[in-house]
C-alpha cells in the first residue's frame, strides 16, 4: 500500500495551513439583504399567508436559523420586504424625474398613464407582490410609517410638475386605479386611465391650490 503524502495526513503541510488560515467572516448586512430579497420571492409566489421564515429559509438558501435570528416574527420579515420595495421605489422615481425635468400636464398624463399600463401587463406579479406589502399595514401599526412613505413619495415626484394638492389627488387616484386593476376582473383601459388623470392634472384656475391641512 502506497503511503499518504504529506498533504493527505491529518497532521500535513495542507491541514495546517487550512487551520491556520484565517475564518471567512460572514457579512451579516448582506445576509440580511439576501432573506429581505427571499421574503419578497416567498410573497410573490404564495402571498403574505405563505410567508413563513422555513420558506424564506429555503429560497434564500441560508439556515432556518438565520432567518430567525436576524428576523424573530413574521411582521418583521414583512417589515424587511416593505422597505426593501420602498427604497426600490424611491430610486426608481428619483430617476424618472431626474429624466424628466419638464413636463406638461399633458405629457405628465400621458407618461403616468404609460406608468399604469404596464402594472397590468409584464410587472403585475411585481405589482401585487407591492400592493400585498403595503396592505399588510392595514392590521400590522408598526408597519404605517413605511407604508405611508409610498404614498408621500409619489406625491414628492409629482411636485416639480405641479401644485401639492393636485401631486396628492394625483397620487390617490392612481393608487386606487392600480388596486381596482390587479383586484378586479379586468384592468383599465388606457383611455379610461388617460381620462381620469387628465382630469386631475388639468389646471383649472378657477380652484385654490394651497396645500392640505
Amino acid at each position: 500500500m502506497v503511503s499518504p503524502s504529506t498533504s493527505e495526513r491529518p497532521g500535513g503541510t495542507a491541514a495546517m495551513a487550512e487551520q491556520n488560515a484565517p475564518r471567512r467572516r460572514r457579512d451579516p448586512q448582506r445576509r440580511i439583504a439576501e432573506i429581505a430579497a427571499a421574503t419578497e420571492r416567498v410573497i410573490a409566489e404564495r402571498g403574505i399567508e405563505g410567508l413563513t421564515h422555513r420558506a424564506v429559509a429555503e429560497e434564500a438558501g441560508v439556515p432556518l436559523g438565520a432567518t430567525t435570528y436576524h428576523f424573530a416574527t413574521k411582521d418583521d420579515l414583512i417589515a424587511a420586504a416593505l422597505q426593501r420595495s420602498v427604497a426600490r421605489f424611491g430610486a426608481y422615481l428619483e430617476d424618472w424625474v431626474a429624466q424628466r425635468p419638464e413636463l406638461t400636464p399633458e405629457q405628465l398624463t400621458v407618461l403616468l398613464t404609460d406608468a399604469l399600463m404596464g402594472c397590468f401587463g409584464p410587472a403585475r406579479d411585481t405589482q401585487v407582490m407591492e400592493f400585498e406589502l403595503y396592505m399588510a399595514a392595514l392590521r400590522r401599526p408598526a408597519l404605517r410609517e413605511v407604508a405611508d412613505q409610498y404614498m408621500q413619495l409619489s406625491i414628492d415626484a409629482l411636485l416639480p410638475y405641479t401644485d401639492p394638492v393636485t401631486a396628492h389627488a394625483a397620487t390617490v387616484a392612481m393608487n386606487g386605479i392600480t388596486l381596482r386593476g390587479l383586484a378586479g376582473t379586468r384592468p383599465p383601459t388606457r383611455t379610461e386611465v388617460e381620462a381620469v388623470l387628465r382630469r386631475i392634472l388639468t389646471p383649472n384656475p378657477a380652484l385654490p391650490t394651497d396645500d392640505l391641512a
